[in-house]
């Protein structure tokens, strides 16, 4: 009788022990769940805010483009002026192709750059995303079993 007493003793002991390990597990789940939530969030507070200073920048330029549209030939003509100068200081051939060569350069790295860009904020996206949903549905595992 008193090796069963012990028996069930020890048993107690193992499945107190799995308890506790089970917890633990629960608790790290629920604090990376959080964490990786405060990040989603972050980054879709910064993506609110992008959006915002983007739209901003928007309505900007289109009450510059409404102003420029009223003020028409002035600005043309001032345009037209300013790319007579630029024009005017090239002196040959080569010198335009090469300042053509250098715009176009400029052109090609800059749609490179937006192009990584876009690349890196979709990896961040679909990144957190998933880490999220796999957070959610080891802490929504554990709370159903």
């Amino acid at each position: 009788m008193a090796h069963d007493v012990t028996q069930w003793l020890a048993e107690i002991r193992t499945l107190q022990q799995q308890l506790a390990q089970v917890r633990q597990e629960r608790d790290d789940a629920y604090a990376s769940a959080a964490t990786w939530r405060r990040l989603y969030e972050t980054e879709a507070r910064q993506r609110r805010q992008d959006t915002q200073a983007l739209r901003s920048q928007l309505q900007s330029l289109q009450e510059t483009l409404t102003q420029l549209n009223g003020q028409g030939t002035d600005f043309l003509e001032h345009a037209v002026d300013l790319s007579q100068q630029q024009i005017s200081d090239i002196n040959t051939i080569d010198e335009l192709r090469s300042h053509l060569t250098a715009v176009l350069q400029r052109c090609q790295q800059l749609r490179q750059a937006l192009e990584c860009e876009r690349h890196q904020h979709g990896q961040t996206r679909q990144a957190l995303t998933t880490a999220l949903g796999d957070t959610f549905d080891r802490v929504k595992g554990w709370s159903s079993s």
